[in-house]
C-alpha cells in the first residue's frame, strides 16, 4: 500500500441502519473493504429517527445544535451521532426533525432535495468539526450529488479539505433528484451550471443532484463496466448521456461486490441444511424445505425457477408475462417473491390461481431471500436494464444458476454456458425479446436433464468470488488516480 488514505463515503442509506435497497449494501460493505485494506475510512449519513433505533445500534450523540448556514442570513440547526460499521469504522449520523424526522420511509418527501441539500452540508460541516482531512469523499447516487460542487465553492478553505478529491458514483441514473427528471418542466430544468438557488427558494426542488455530481466531481463511476458504456448512449442516458459523453475521460465502471460472509451456505442460519460446492447435495433439502413453505407438491427432480427482484417492468416482467402459458405446459415450478407494479402483480395472482401446483407468490420475505438462492434451481433476472445487480452474485454463491438479459451488470458478472467446453457460470440471452427469454429457459431446462453437466455449472457458479475486496482496490486505483491529478 503507497499510502494510507483518508476516506469519507456518504450515503442517503447504510445497512443495516436504514435500507431500501441495494445501495445500503453498498454503503456499508465498500467502506469496510476499504477499512480492512488498511485505510482511514469513516461513513455519513442521514438519522432518520422513525427507522433507526439509536439505542439497539448504540449511537451516541457528538455535536449537537451544530448550525448549518443555509444562506447569508439564515441557518438550519442539526444534530451529529456516532456509530460503527465495524471497529474503527465510524458511521456519523446527521439528525434534524424538520427533514429527516417526520416520515417511516427513507424517501417519499416533498421536499426531498431540500433535504439532502442540507445532508449535503452537514456531512461537509461534519468533517470540519471531526478534523478528518479527507484525501477522498466517496459520494454515492443522486442524494450526494451537491457535494463535489459544494466543496469548491463553499468549503474549499476550510483546513480540513483544501486538497480533498471527490468520486460520484452513479448507482442508477433513473434517479437523478428527489422529483422524477422527466417531469420538470421545460423551463425549469436544471443546465447544472448556474449558481445554485437558496435553501428556501421552492426552486431547489428542480436541481438536478446527479447532473451537478457528474460535472464537478473529480471522478464519476458507475456499479459495472457495462452500465458505463450503456449511459454514454440515448437509450440508456436518461437524458444526461450527451453530459456524460462530454465527461467520458473520468467515468468509469466497477462491478459491486458482496459480502461472502453474510451470504454463505455453508454457515446461513436460515437454511434447513447447511452446504458447499463439495456438498451441494444437501441443497435438495432446501429445495424441499422451500417447495413446502410455498405449497407446492413435493418435487425435488423437477426444475424449480425462482424470481426475486421488484415485480416491474424494468425487471423483465412484460417478457415473461407473455412466455408464462407455454412455460407452464413443462414439468416445471415457480416461485415469485417480490412487490411492485400492481399490473403485474394482478397477472401473476391470476396465474397462481390457475396453476396453483405449478406457481407461488408472495410478498418480499427477507427470511426466505436466501431461502429462495438455496432451493431454487434457476433464478430469472430477465431485465430490460440493470446497472450492476446483487441478486445474481447471491444467487451463485448458493449454487442457484442466474438466467439474464445481457445488459449492466448482469452482462459483466453471467457468462453464458457452453454445454461442450463446461464454461460458463449461467444463461445468457442478448436481444430484449420474449422468444429469446423462452430460448434461453428452453435450454436451461434441456440442460437440467443431464445432472452431472448441471453439477458442473453449479459447482463453477459458486466458486466464482464475488468479494468486496476486488472493487474496493479498483475503487482504490480511482481514488490515486484523482489524487495524482
Amino acid at each position: 500500500m503507497a499510502k494510507k488514505l483518508k476516506i469519507v463515503s456518504v450515503a442517503a442509506e447504510v445497512k443495516p441502519f436504514s435500507q431500501s435497497g441495494g445501495l445500503a449494501d453498498v454503503a456499508r460493505n465498500l467502506p469496510r473493504a476499504l477499512k480492512e485494506l488498511g485505510h482511514d475510512v469513516i461513513a455519513v449519513t442521514p438519522f432518520y429517527t422513525q427507522i433507526i433505533d439509536a439505542v439497539q445500534h448504540k449511537l451516541k450523540p457528538v455535536y449537537q445544535n451544530v448550525a448549518i448556514k443555509i444562506d447569508e442570513q439564515h441557518t438550519v440547526k442539526v444534530n451529529y451521532y456516532k456509530g460503527y460499521l465495524k471497529k474503527d469504522l465510524p458511521l456519523y449520523f446527521v439528525g434534524n426533525d424538520q427533514y429527516f424526522s417526520k416520515k417511516k420511509s427513507i424517501y417519499g418527501s416533498t421536499h426531498e432535495n431540500r433535504r439532502f441539500y442540507l445532508f449535503n452540508l452537514a456531512a461537509l460541516k461534519l468533517i470540519t468539526l471531526i478534523k478528518f482531512p479527507a484525501d477522498i469523499i466517496h459520494c454515492h447516487d443522486w442524494h450526494t450529488g451537491l457535494i463535489p460542487e459544494l466543496l469548491q465553492k463553499q468549503f474549499h478553505q476550510s483546513h480540513n479539505l483544501k486538497n480533498t478529491r471527490t468520486i460520484f458514483t452513479i448507482h442508477n441514473l433513473s434517479f437523478q433528484m428527489g422529483m422524477n427528471w422527466w417531469e420538470v418542466p421545460s423551463d425549469k430544468k436544471d443546465f447544472g451550471r448556474k449558481a445554485l438557488p437558496l435553501f428556501t427558494d421552492p426552486e431547489i426542488e428542480y436541481v438536478n443532484f446527479a447532473k451537478r455530481g457528474i460535472l464537478n466531481a473529480d471522478i464519476v463511476n458507475t456499479v459495472s463496466e457495462q452500465y458505463a458504456a450503456e449511459i454514454l448512449t440515448k437509450d440508456f442516458g436518461q437524458d444526461l448521456h450527451r453530459i456524460l459523453s462530454n465527461n467520458q475521460n473520468k467515468l468509469f465502471g466497477i462491478v459491486n461486490g458482496i459480502d461472502e460472509k453474510e451470504y454463505n451456505p455453508a454457515t446461513d442460519p436460515g437454511l434447513v441444511k447447511n452446504y458447499s460446492a463439495e456438498s451441494i447435495y444437501f441443497k435438495k433439502q432446501n429445495k424441499e424445505a422451500l417447495q413446502k413453505n410455498f405449497k407446492l407438491p413435493n418435487k425435488p427432480e423437477i426444475p424449480l425457477i425462482g424470481m426475486t427482484s421488484r415485480l416491474a417492468e424494468q425487471k423483465g416482467l412484460d417478457l415473461l408475462a407473455k412466455i408464462l402459458p407455454a412455460l407452464l405446459a413443462e414439468d416445471i415450478q415457480f416461485i415469485f417473491m417480490g412487490d411492485g407494479d400492481k399490473n403485474y402483480v394482478s397477472r401473476i395472482n391470476k396465474f397462481q390461481k390457475k396453476f396453483p401446483k405449478k406457481i407461488a407468490f408472495s410478498n418480499f420475505e427477507p427470511k426466505w431471500e436466501t431461502g429462495i438462492y438455496a432451493g431454487a434451481d434457476i433464478l430469472l433476472l430477465p431485465s430490460r436494464f440493470e446497472p450492476c445487480g446483487l441478486n445474481q452474485l447471491y444467487a451463485m454463491r448458493y449454487g442457484c444458476i442466474p438466467l439474464v438479459h445481457k445488459i449492466g451488470g448482469l452482462a459483466d458478472t453471467v457468462e453464458n454456458f457452453n454445454s461442450r467446453t463446461k464454461k460458463g457460470n449461467g444463461f445468457v440471452f442478448k436481444k430484449y425479446h420474449e422468444h429469446r427469454l423462452l430460448m434461453a429457459i428452453t435450454r436451461a431446462l434441456e440442460i437440467y436433464q443431464y445432472k452431472d453437466v448441471w453439477k458442473k455449472l453449479v459447482e463453477t457458479a459458486m466458486k466464482v468470488s464475488c468479494s468486496w475486496e476486488i472493487p474496493a482496490k479498483k475503487y482504490l486505483e480511482l481514488y490515486e488516480k484523482t489524487l495524482k491529478k
